[in-house]
């Protein structure tokens, strides 16, 4: 049976790479769970960061009743990626600007604590992608949270990518790339693209062409429960996964997107509402 809450006894951490400095936070924060009855691990890569013993990763995410990333946006989607098939929640505590998903912010760490303990904080359900390449000799599975970009591997081009939905072509994008983002990454590269802000709860693709070369290309929302599959006439071109891993797209090479099967989990506190971080990461409504 599968634990409320309330009954969270274990949390697995990530820090940010590449932020020694971290370290007496981490630790300060550690006693704060500790003090709540939660017993901390830490990844081997993190804790050799900040000089302390850790536990392999796949062994925390055995473990541990839920994962926290201390960082930013970049170091949750990390850890949700990696921790995916273990279907478990993941908390983020950002260590700098309020971020659109690590939401929990240093000072709130007790109070966020309060709310996991009397089961007053909530699980979000988000989509992600499940994605495929294929060719001579080659076969990557991959997961992405908030998108895939297929972009051309140098400047100097432009990328011609045919894409086709449901076993139809739907266009023959020529630009920089086509961001295909879920609807949490409808704020990150897909925004910077002038693609629409969706609610990070909704099942759909949004495929947003970057700088396309007609200005007839325009994004394009679909349900999650399509098959999007991209060729290329191009030598090579590239498959970013959240902005952090890339793979090669051969011109012989079949990308296959999908929704997945599961949601990632995210944990937040009840009163995390995703209008007012809206409002306040974009300035809406100031004058």
């Amino acid at each position: 049976m599968e634990k409320k809450i309330q009954e969270y006894s274990s949390a697995g951490f990530t820090l940010k790479p590449n932020a020694p400095e971290l370290k007496q936070t981490f630790l300060d924060i550690k006693k704060k769970f500790e003090d709540y009855g939660i017993k901390v691990y830490i990844g081997k890569r993190s804790a050799k960061m900040i000089g302390l013993e850790g536990i392999d990763f796949k062994e925390m995410c055995k473990v541990c009743d839920f994962f926290v990333s201390l960082g930013g946006d970049g170091t949750l989607l990390s850890l949700v990626r990696r921790s995916y098939k273990y279907n478990k929640p993941v908390a983020g505590i950002n260590a700098g600007n309020l971020g659109f998903l690590a939401d929990v912010t240093i000072s709130e760490t007790e109070n966020f604590l309060k709310q996991l303990k009397s089961g007053e904080c909530r699980i979000d359900e988000r989509m992600m992608i499940s994605g495929r390449i294929e060719g001579i000799n080659k076969e990557i599975n991959f997961y992405a949270f908030n998108d895939v970009v297929v972009t051309r591997d140098t400047v100097s081009k432009m990328a011609t990518i045919e894409t086709c939905v449901e076993g139809e072509i739907i266009n023959k994008y020529r630009g920089d790339g086509l961001i295909i983002s879920t609807p949490t990454g409808s704020t990150a590269y897909n925004l910077a693209a002038d693609g629409p802000v969706m609610y990070p709860l909704t099942k759909a693709f949004i495929l947003t062409p970057i700088c396309p070369h007609s200005l007839t290309q325009r994004p394009l929302v679909m349900p999650a429960d399509f098959t999007i599959n991209i060729k290329t006439p191009d030598k090579k071109l590239l498959v970013v996964i959240d902005g952090q891993d890339s793979y090669e797209l051969d011109k012989d090479d079949v990308l296959e997107i999908k929704g997945a099967d599961k949601s990632a989990k995210l944990l937040h506190r009840k009163e995390r509402n995703y209008f007012r971080v809206l409002r306040d990461k974009l300035s809406w409504g100031e004058e």
